[in-house]
């Protein structure tokens, strides 16, 4: 699968990493490696929320990009996340997000609408999501 921003006509990342399970959305990078520029993990949740999508960094050991987004995929929010701090939330309700490299940051404004292309549809699971 691969991360696209649909308002630049750019690709963000060819590698995306689903988490749409409990286990998934709580493990995310905890004890992790650094995230390369071509790899994001995307975070699903069933309902936009402020609270369901804050985010914390204990036991993550490297900063990254965290950006959020609502139902529609448009970017409610964006924030450098660094490492060993309690609690990131978005400035409104999403039902996405995405953790990837720092220089993600650069390549996306609130806003912008973004898409998962290579599943069964655009949120669909692909090769990497049974890979995490």
């Amino acid at each position: 699968m691969t991360l696209r921003n649909r308002t630049r006509s750019e690709t963000l990342a060819q590698r995306v990493v689903r988490c749409d399970t409990f286990s998934k959305r709580w493990r995310g990078l905890m004890f992790h490696r650094a995230l390369g520029k071509d790899e994001v993990y995307l975070f699903v949740e069933r309902r936009e929320s402020v609270a369901q999508t804050a985010i914390h960094m204990l036991f993550v050991f490297s900063s990254i990009a965290v950006v959020w987004l609502d139902r529609e995929m448009r970017v409610v929010d964006k924030v450098l996340a660094r490492p060993f701090r309690p609690y990131y939330a978005p400035a409104r309700a999403a039902q996405y997000y995405v953790e990837g490299h720092p220089s993600l940051l650069e390549r996306v404004s609130v806003g912008d609408v973004l898409a998962v292309d290579g599943g069964e549809n655009s949120m669909g699971r692909g090769r990497a999501d049974r890979e995490h």
